[in-house]
This record gives structure tokens, C-alpha cells and sequence, in this order.
């Protein structure tokens, strides 16, 4: 009896497996469709065609950013942004003379930024006009090998090596780090996944999931049916798999990832370049390695429980399919350790796609009888001689968000009114709109942003931020030379107490002291 309620699954992780399950079946196995298609083969090519589609209209729609955005990936580019904000907020003036809304009003910041991707290079420069007070170059730089930072009141960049991240905190504290700590900043302008690995995915288990589904599991026939008001003629395919086969599948996927040493390194790997190169520190090092040790018992486990899961109506989803596109689709399943407490999962929903308009009433709704939740999305997206009036919801428990937008494209010109409305019983409804303009072009790109926080029953608006962003392609982005900075990961304890008391901490002194004079405030 002890034995069994250390191996019960608990609703949520059952749900999870589910799900991940659900995802690997319905998703990357549709790469893996030839021709003269079996009912098993069009079921899968109709989830890839419709996720093809939706992506082909966002990209269509939003083409000239996409490119860009492919730019700033293949050419050193730089963007500047300047942000400034109004607040309307009453707020109860402060004890020395300052009143907030006036200060945030009368402020302004400014940050350009430069990265070169291929080159490993980024560069960072804030400014800032805080009421009266002004600051300016504060910098950053980052390659491959080091961290620099340049502040108004040094003339040398502090620099930080990633190989010598461990000799600096090894120096601050000798009793936690062993000074072979290092930092790979290569990390941050790299992809988590290459392309290659990618591929390892799809080929090893895309196809593996596929090729154990069986033919005689899928069904297809005519049926019509009514999607957002039209009648359509589809192709009605079931896909049934029993207890049996469903544990099967799961079992033999699971033993596929515990015997996988290159999928266990790929999500080793994955977890480091998350920590940003990071992964050496002890205490990162030490949670990384207790991940993994989960990932092999967490499996291990899985595949014990397996046999006990009860499914007594086995897997069902049915998608119905309209000129290769799915217009409706349920998907449900029930399991647990035991038949007097299923978990019941369903997935259903109804899709018109169609080139200028795109409506979908999506629910997902998860219920083990002592608890339960529903999450539910719609929409009606519309793109029509380059204009465009959206809507979207998404709402769960009580909680429920909205999302209203119009757009007009000419002439390279995005003018867009946006709307998104939180609407919580509980803390009361708050909106967010948000205006502005866009204009991308192959070497460089400008936007007009304002949003504006409001009380839906008040006509004031609470804040309000306003951005202006500037991006071009430029010949390279400037990193500091070494003769410029002042590498602090090879001083010992002494020299970095030196270097703070006697050299910054002075001159960052004497900068506050000449920066308040000239705004006439020399009040701390």
C-alpha cells in the first residue's frame, strides 16, 4: 500500500504527459506525409496545412517587419529609442517639495543600440533627463570573450572577462567559488536549438511516433457540418487509439528518451544557454545537475506508472476537414490511477480559415472531478486590401482578455488603435491602449508608439508612455579597445578595494556633486 501512493500521479502531471503526448503527435509527425495518402496520412497533413496557413498570413501581413527583423539577424544594425511618459495620477506631493507626476513628466530616456550578431558584437548607450537632472553615457559592450562598462565619471571601460569570472568572485568569496567559474557569453548570440538539432527532433521522434500510430486506428467520412454561420462539406477523420495502444505509444517513447544520450545532452544544453553561459557558478551547476538527475528519475518513473493508469475509453480526435484546412476538431481522453478519479481532457473547438479572414472559437477544458478549469480563445482576424480590424479573446476561471485592433498599410506606412482590456472580478477592469504608427524598409525602419493605461469607467487616463524607435543598418558596431578598459577579474581582493575607494567611488562622488549644482539642488 506504501508503495503505490509513493508512485501515484498526481492530476497535474498526468495532464502534462497528456498534453506533451498530444503536442508530439499532433505536431511534428506531420512532416512525415507522402503521397497517395491512407486516412492516418491526412489526418496529419491537414494539422500541417492549417498551421502552415495561419503562418503564411502573418507573415504576408506583417512582411516588411519580418524582414527586418531577418536583417537585424544577418547585418550589424542600430536602433535608438526615446521614451518619455505623462501620468495624471493625484498624487499627494512629497515631503521635499517634489511632486511625482510633475517629475515623471518632465523626464525623458534615450537608448540606442547597436548589435552585430554574426560578429558577436553589442553595444548599449543610456541617457537620461530625470526633471532638472541630467545623465549621459552610460554604456555597455558586450562581445564573446567580455562585459564592459563605461559610466560618465571614468575614462576607462570596466571590463569582465568571461574566463575570469571565477578568479573575481573567488577573491570576494574564496569559500563558496573554486576560481574556475567561467561566464560563456558565446551564449547569448547563439539559438538554444541549431537547425541540426532540430532536425535530430523530428527525424528521431517525429517519425518514431508516427510509424507506431496503426492505419486501421484512423477513420474518414463525409459529413457537413456549420463553421461561423457557413455549411461546409468535410472530411469527417477520426483517429481512435485504445488503452492498450495509448501506454504502448507513451512506454515506448519514454525508454526511446531514457536511452537518448544526445536528446539529454540537447536539454543539458538547453537549460546552460538559458542561464545566459552562466552554468559553471556552483549554485547554478549544482541545480543544472539536479535537473538532470530528475529528468532520468522523472522518466524512469513515468514509465513504472504507466501500467497503472487507467484509460478506460482509450485516446479520440476527430478533426474535420474543409479544402485541406481543418474547420473543427475534438479531441478528448480520460485516465488516472484509478476509474473512481478520472481526469478528463478535451480539446474542441471550430476554425473558418479563409486568405482575408480568419474566425476560430477554440476551449480547452480539464476536469478530475475534485477540480477543473477551462481556458478558452476566440477570434476574428480580418486582412483586406491592406486593412485590417481584429479581435481576440482569451478567458479563463473569471479572468478573461480582449484584444481589439485596427490597421491601415500604405504606401510602406502601418498605422494601427489597439485595445486590450484585463477584466478581473476581483481587482477591477484595466485597459491599455495603445496607438501608433510603422513605416520598415530594407535598411532601416521607424515606429511612433503611445500607450495609455486607463480605468475603463474613467475618461482620464491613469499613465501614459509614448516611444519613438529609429533602427538602421550601419558598417559595424565599436567595441573598446583593451588599452580603453580596466579589467577587474585578474585584481586580487586588495587591488579591487583600492580601485573601488580610491578611483570610483571619489570621481562618482564628485560627478553627483558638479551634476546636482547644476540643477540648483544640492540636497541628498
Amino acid at each position: 500500500m506504501e508503495e503505490t501512493k509513493k508512485r501515484k500521479l498526481s492530476p497535474k502531471t498526468l495532464i502534462g504527459i497528456t498534453i506533451g503526448a498530444v503536442i508530439l503527435i499532433g505536431g511534428t509527425v506531420a512532416a512525415y506525409i507522402f503521397a497517395n495518402l491512407s486516412d492516418k496520412q491526412k489526418y496529419f497533413l491537414a494539422e500541417k496545412e492549417s498551421i502552415a496557413f495561419m503562418n503564411e498570413q502573418i507573415e504576408q501581413r506583417y512582411e516588411s517587419e519580418f524582414d527586418w527583423l531577418e536583417t537585424t539577424r544577418e547585418e550589424p544594425t542600430e536602433t535608438n529609442y526615446e521614451l518619455s511618459a505623462e501620468s495624471d495620477i493625484p498624487i499627494i506631493q512629497g515631503g521635499m517639495g517634489v511632486d511625482p507626476a510633475q517629475l515623471i513628466n518632465n523626464s525623458t530616456i534615450s537608448y540606442t543600440h547597436a548589435a552585430d550578431i554574426k560578429n558577436k558584437k553589442i553595444s548599449g548607450n543610456l541617457s537620461a533627463n530625470i526633471g532638472e537632472m541630467k545623465v549621459d553615457n552610460i554604456t555597455f559592450h558586450l562581445n564573446s570573450k567580455q562585459f564592459m562598462v563605461g559610466l560618465p565619471f571614468l575614462e576607462q571601460f570596466i571590463s569582465l572577462k568571461g574566463e575570469n569570472v571565477g578568479k573575481l568572485l573567488q577573491e570576494i568569496d574564496p569559500a563558496t567559488f573554486t576560481g574556475e567559474e567561467k561566464v560563456d557569453f558565446n551564449t547569448l548570440f547563439e539559438e538554444a536549438l541549431s537547425e541540426d538539432d532540430k532536425e535530430y527532433i523530428q527525424e528521431e521522434y517525429g517519425k518514431f511516433i508516427y510509424d507506431q500510430l496503426p492505419d486501421e486506428a484512423f477513420k474518414t467520412e463525409s459529413e457537413t457540418i456549420k463553421v461561423h454561420d457557413k455549411s461546409l462539406e468535410t472530411d469527417k477523420i477520426t483517429m481512435q487509439l485504445s488503452e492498450e495502444k495509448v501506454k504502448e505509444i507513451l512506454s515506448k517513447t519514454i525508454e526511446k528518451l531514457r536511452k537518448d544520450d544526445k536528446m539529454k545532452e540537447l536539454f543539458r544544453q538547453f537549460l546552460e544557454e538559458q542561464l545566459m553561459g552562466m552554468a559553471a557558478m556552483p549554485e547554478i551547476k549544482k541545480e543544472i545537475d539536479q535537473t538532470m538527475e530528475d529528468y532520468d528519475t522523472s522518466l524512469e518513473k513515468a514509465k513504472e506508472d504507466i501500467d497503472g493508469f487507467q484509460i478506460p475509453k482509450g485516446l479520440t480526435s476527430t478533426i474535420w476537414v474543409h479544402d485541406d484546412l481543418i474547420a473543427q476538431r475534438d479531441f478528448n481522453i480520460q485516465l488516472g490511477q484509478n476509474k473512481e478519479r478520472l481526469t478528463t481532457i478535451e480539446f474542441k473547438g471550430t476554425q473558418l480559415l479563409q486568405e482575408e479572414r480568419q474566425q476560430f472559437n477554440l476551449a480547452l477544458n480539464v476536469d478530475d472531478a475534485m477540480e477543473g478549469g477551462k481556458v478558452s480563445l476566440s477570434g476574428d482576424l480580418s486582412w483586406k486590401d491592406k486593412k485590417a480590424e481584429d479581435s481576440l479573446k482569451l478567458a479563463f476561471d473569471e479572468q478573461a482578455f480582449t484584444y481589439d485592433g485596427k490597421e491601415t498599410l500604405k504606401d510602406g506606412k502601418r498605422d494601427f488603435e489597439r485595445t486590450i482590456n484585463l477584466q478581473d472580478p476581483y481587482t477591477g477592469d484595466t485597459q491599455l491602449i495603445w496607438n501608433g504608427t510603422s513605416n520598415y524598409e530594407k535598411d532601416q525602419m521607424n515606429e511612433e508608439h503611445s500607450f495609455a493605461f486607463t480605468d475603463p469607467n474613467v475618461d482620464q487616463n491613469l499613465f501614459s508612455l509614448h516611444a519613438n524607435v529609429e533602427g538602421k543598418t550601419v558598417d559595424s558596431v565599436d567595441i573598446p579597445s583593451k588599452d580603453k578598459t580596466t579589467e577587474i577579474g585578474t585584481m586580487n581582493k586588495q587591488e579591487l578595494m583600492e580601485f573601488f575607494e580610491t578611483e570610483v567611488t571619489p570621481k562618482f562622488q564628485g560627478w553627483m556633486v558638479e551634476m546636482l549644482s547644476a540643477t540648483g539642488n544640492m540636497e541628498f
